[in-house]
């Protein structure tokens, strides 16, 4: 929906374009994001994640106002944690295919 496609389209505008990272895949499950991305060395990734929380909160919770107030009724809508990892060569592929079947599973 609208606003799947506005989290996809700030996540590549912050991370190409604020830091300079290549995203290669991005999906979302029901209350969580996994962005697969490419990133220079130089770039503090705790500053990454934070800066990207508060850039789509602020947008998020400002354009869909009525869409979220069901769900974020507390004042954010980001949890505080995050996860990164390195991917290796032998690894990308899977974790690719992993990202792509957010989602999609089958419900029971």
């Amino acid at each position: 929906g609208a606003f799947k496609d506005r989290l996809t389209e700030l996540t590549y505008r912050i991370f190409e374009e604020n830091f300079q990272c290549y995203v290669n895949e991005v999906n979302t499950d029901k209350d969580h994001i996994h962005i697969l991305f490419e990133a220079p060395p130089q770039v503090a990734l705790s500053s990454l994640v934070c800066s990207y929380k508060t850039v789509t909160a602020r947008l998020l919770r400002k354009e869909f106002a009525e869409y979220l107030a069901p769900f974020y009724w507390k004042p954010y809508l980001w949890n505080r944690s995050y996860f990164v990892c390195t991917v290796s060569e032998r690894s990308h592929e899977l974790i690719t295919e992993y990202i792509r079947n957010q989602g999609n599973k089958e419900k029971g």
